[in-house]
């Protein structure tokens, strides 16, 4: 249940805090008020898309903020996936702060993508929009429906049709890329074979490059590096007077005629005995290297010979000699394909015969699931119409095969309807008027929110196009829906006000030379002076207040009813 809605500086909105309740919620107010405002900014609170002139003027940012009190084990799982740790009571906060150029995202606290609040938000709340119902003129929109109300076993048929579909995809494309002619694949194998050559000839080994830059740095440098090692060697020796190692000596030679005469002068002699060795050691080792570094001509022309072709070889076939060994590999397979090309072609043909099969097979068993389902759709539809004024309406959903395959199977889904007696069943796009759309949405809407776990529902403006005796009906449907869930209405028809279960009045006022928009509670009293105002009275008359009383107390006595 979303608990509460905060918003600062967007639009008209300074700052305001509403706290909802269950059952039904009811927003009204005057034309250009800002009560899609409100909704608005739950949208954007939920990753909708931002414009900087949205911010209220003189502001550089603004905030949206949705608290929802939420136990359900999908909601939870879905935070332990994002990393993201849940309260114990349940607690759900999603924040956003928006700025000119960018926008930050939280759950809980915790900085999240865009993407993230929408996957969560599917779980948490449902959006009607003022225009949503036109796109039930278009039949791709009822396929979306019927499969959001499929129950058990959908996903999994859905999930497998798409698989094949892929795999169907994948093996038409690779059937397609390698048709050849003769001429193409005597070509195509020359090149392979010569590249395949070129790479065996070389009888690369992973790393050798690096072995051979090293050596090769070091030959470069191996003028330097000869006289830098004499010259350490001098240094640190014995055959220098004035090397390190005759210094040494000496000091170690005063240090031995005087070390039997003080304990501590022993010690020190030790000390230096110890620096005389590694000193020696140092010596011997530099020798030694200078011994084994010898610049050798052929040798040189040899590694830079060798390095020159390792790096033509990367340069034509991979950034390194594993990616230039990986393609000898693949033309290798290449060559093995063309040499024995027909038989090749007919495996590839057969596995996509085989894959086609297992396509149309996952698509019979999700077009049945959809069949079962639609004529449970149909059913529960019929009687939410009925009971939204369409006294004598016929409605089917169709499933018929398609001419052709897509991801989503082979189903064509449309919603028929008619809704004078003797007429025929057509498509909602011949038939239904704006106002027809608007009760045949708030219908689908309510039939499936029984058959998900999202607690809240809200409505921006399902009346449209509708007044009078249907307006009721419709009244009565949201106070079935909020029965059973949260519902959040924005209307202008006093009928569907009446059946408020909490009441809002949206208001536009200046201050200081500028407009602000607010949303507030009312009492019973505050609310019958707003079903006056919405039932088209100027003033509050004795004679509006009475009208308006009188539809709040049927309306009242209708909900007492259904308890």
């Amino acid at each position: 249940m979303l608990q509460s809605l905060h918003v600062k500086n967007l639009a008209l909105i300074e700052e305001t805090e509403v706290e909802f309740g269950r059952g039904l919620n009811i927003l009204t107010g005057e034309t250009g008020a800002g009560k899609s405002l409100l909704i608005g900014s739950v949208n954007l609170a939920l990753g909708g898309k931002f414009e900087k002139d949205m911010l209220r003027k003189g502001t550089d940012s603004a905030l949206v903020e949705l608290v929802f009190s939420c136990d359900s084990v999908k909601v939870r799982d879905r935070l332990v996936q994002m990393e993201l740790e849940p309260e114990d009571d349940g607690t759900v906060i999603i924040s956003r702060k928006l700025q000119a150029g960018k926008s930050i995202c939280r759950i809980n606290g915790e900085t999240v993508t865009a993407k993230q609040v929408k996957e969560l938000a599917e779980l948490l709340i449902d959006i009607h929009g003022q225009h949503e119902h036109q796109s039930l003129l278009n039949k791709k929109k009822h396929m979306e429906i019927l499969d959001a109300y499929c129950g058990e076993g959908f996903l999994k048929a859905a999930e497998d049709v798409e698989e094949a579909f892929r795999e169907c995809g994948r093996l038409r494309r690779e059937l397609e890329e390698e048709a050849r002619d003769e001429e193409t694949k005597e070509r195509e194998q020359a090149l392979a074979r010569f590249e395949l050559q070129e790479i065996q000839e070389a009888r690369l080994v992973p790393g050798e490059d690096e072995e051979l830059e090293r050596r090769y740095r070091l030959m470069v440098n191996g003028k330097k590096i000869t006289e830098s090692l004499a010259e350490s060697y001098q240094y640190t020796g014995s055959d220098f007077n004035e090397g390190a190692g005759s210094a040494l000596s000496r000091a170690l030679r005063a240090l031995r005629s005087i070390s039997g005469l003080d304990e501590r002068l022993g010690e020190l002699e030790g000390q230096l005995s110890e620096i005389d060795s590694l000193l020696a050691d140092y010596n011997r080792d530099i020798a030694e290297y200078r011994s084994d570094f010898e610049f050798d001509e052929e040798d040189f022309a040899a590694v830079e010979e060798r390095l020159n072709l390792l790096n033509r070889l990367k340069e034509k076939y991979g950034r390194t000699l594993e990616e230039v060994i990986r393609y000898g590999e693949e033309r290798q397979k290449l060559l093995d394909r063309l040499e024995d090309y027909d038989a090749y072609m007919a495996q590839l043909s057969e596995k996509l015969q085989q894959e086609q099969a297992r396509l149309e097979d996952a698509c019979g068993r999700l077009s049945k699931i959809r069949k079962k389902n639609a004529q449970i759709l149909t059913k529960q539809l019929k009687a939410a119409l009925v009971q939204l004024n369409f006294l004598t309406v016929e409605f089917e959903t169709s499933v018929k095969r398609a001419q052709t395959i897509t991801a989503k199977g082979y189903d064509d889904v449309e919603f028929l309807i008619s809704v004078n007696p003797g007429e025929s069943l057509k498509p909602l796009s011949q038939v239904a008027s704006g106002g027809e759309l608007s009760r045949i949405m708030l219908a689908i809407k309510t039939v499936l929110a029984g058959r998900d776990d999202i607690d809240t529902l809200i409505f921006d403006e399902i009346d449209a196009g509708i007044s009078g005796r249907t307006a009721w009906k419709v009244s009565e449907q949201l106070d079935k829906a909020g029965a059973s869930h949260q519902v959040i209405c924005i209307t202008h028809l006093p009928q569907i006000a009446a059946m408020a279960d909490r009441h809002f009045v949206i208001e536009k006022s200046a201050r200081e030379d500028n407009t602000i928009t607010d949303i507030r509670l009312m009492e019973e009293e505050e609310s019958l002076g707003e079903l006056a105002r919405l039932l088209g009275s100027d003033a509050l008359t004795e004679a509006a207040l009475s009208n308006a009383r009188e539809m709040r107390t049927q309306a009242v006595g209708y909900k007492k009813n259904q308890t």
